[in-house]
């Protein structure tokens, strides 16, 4: 299996930690965000979206970080990660869903005024898109504060792919400005995620919650 991806897309980087976790055997394949090739046109005959992550299976291409995510742990034999069992299961799709309806679309708004605006040289940030984005962004964070009350994980009190997919935006908290850091819980958990090895492994120099380091692509793909 090939896996395109970008190290600092939070899109890619929920798939390539999967993998990671699942002890999957993939081969990575850069695709470089700023200069284009997730434009090109022998990219976008495998993802019409031009963006990453995209997984490639012998043939079969498989677009949408979290679709990729369930894909991998479906393949991979005895995992748990993602439960077999029909309300378990849901449980965890619920958070995936959220994360790629609410938090990632909220997140993104953050990055994109406060990060990569600035690095693109497009101009400052909008105080209204700011001010929009903040507002989601606590209302989404407190949802997911009040659920982790009490909890070490976020579904099925075990690491699962809800974990790994609501965690990798967050790796933006310094640059994009995000507005998370007084909700206890949810910083809990999260410090709780970036000590697990598939985090560490693939994280890049200088690339840190509590730094510079960014998101290139925030929109899912």
């Amino acid at each position: 299996m090939r896996l395109y991806h970008h190290p600092m897309s939070a899109n890619a980087r929920r798939a390539v930690m999967t993998a990671v976790q699942l002890g999957t055997d993939v081969d990575l394949v850069v695709v470089d965000l700023a200069k284009g090739e997730q434009r090109a046109p022998e990219y976008l005959k495998k993802n019409p979206n031009g963006k990453v992550p995209l997984l490639d299976d012998d043939g079969f291409l498989l677009w949408e970080s979290h679709a990729i995510m369930q894909y991998l742990a479906d393949k991979a034999p005895g995992q748990t990660l993602y439960p077999t069992e029909v309300r378990p299961r849901a449980d965890v799709n619920r958070w995936l869903f959220w994360s790629a309806q609410h938090f990632m679309p909220s997140v993104s708004i953050l990055n994109w005024e406060n990060f990569v605006k600035p690095l693109l040289g497009q101009g400052a940030a909008d105080p209204a898109m700011v001010a929009r984005g903040e507002l989601l962004v606590k209302e989404n964070a407190a949802v997911l504060d009040a659920h982790l009350a009490g909890k070490k994980w976020v579904a099925q009190d075990r690491l699962t792919l809800a974990d790994l997919a609501l965690a990798s935006p967050l790796l933006s908290i310094a640059p994009a400005k995000l507005p998370v850091n007084g909700f206890a819980h949810l910083m809990t958990w999260f410090r709780r995620v970036e000590e697990l090895p598939a985090w560490k492994q693939t994280s890049v120099p200088g690339q840190s919650s509590r730094g510079t380091g960014g998101l290139l692509e925030m929109r899912d793909g």
